[in-house]
């Protein structure tokens, strides 16, 4: 799967609507790229949630060679255990995602700084990556992209980093084509 974002706004914007601290963080917006840096919002020991930076794509399995920029299968052994722990859960703001081979944006249109579901390492490089959902099918549109990221609402994104994993599993699910609009 081919999968871009843009977060076209600025740390102090980010961290307002997504309730965090910018934590010194000093995004100034852009494209992010596999491998490159971006901020994404992690709870803290204190409960609050804080801006940090990570760079996009976790260090491989041990048969692997490129790092993993997604989680498309979160039974996967290689994810699981991250995933049951929500301080390892973590939000990836974004304004814009292109998934699939096509060059077509897409947005969340009552999110401007959208909030996708991630989970967080500390190996070699801090690190992150995002969990990727199907489109519902039958409600979609003719050809939707394969794989998307989980958009989380604001009560949302609060299950995510504080529940367990048997309560945050109930929100990887398809999602539904009305939450995100294709940008002209």
């Amino acid at each position: 799967m081919t999968l871009a974002y843009t977060l076209d706004a600025t740390a102090d914007a980010v961290a307002l609507a997504l309730a965090a601290d910018t934590n010194g963080d000093v995004w100034a917006g852009g494209t992010v790229q596999p491998g490159g840096y971006a901020p994404v919002v992690v709870r803290g020991r204190d409960g609050r949630r804080r801006l940090v930076p990570r760079q996009w794509g976790v260090p491989p399995p041990p048969r692997g060679s490129h790092v993993v920029t997604t989680v498309r299968n979160v039974e996967s052994p290689f994810w699981i255990g991250t995933l049951r722990h929500p301080e390892m859960r973590c939000l990836v703001p974004a304004t814009h995602v292109r998934a699939g081979g096509a060059r077509r944006w897409w947005r969340a249109p009552d999110q401007p700084i959208m909030a996708f579901a991630g989970i967080w390492r500390d190996s070699e490089v801090p690190s992150f990556a995002i969990v990727t959902v199907a489109v519902d099918a039958l409600s979609g549109p003719a050809n939707p992209p394969a794989a998307v990221p989980l958009l989380l609402t604001p009560a949302e994104q609060t299950r995510w980093l504080t529940q367990g994993w048997k309560e945050a599993e109930t929100l990887v699910r398809p999602l539904h084509p009305d939450r995100l609009r294709l940008v002209a």
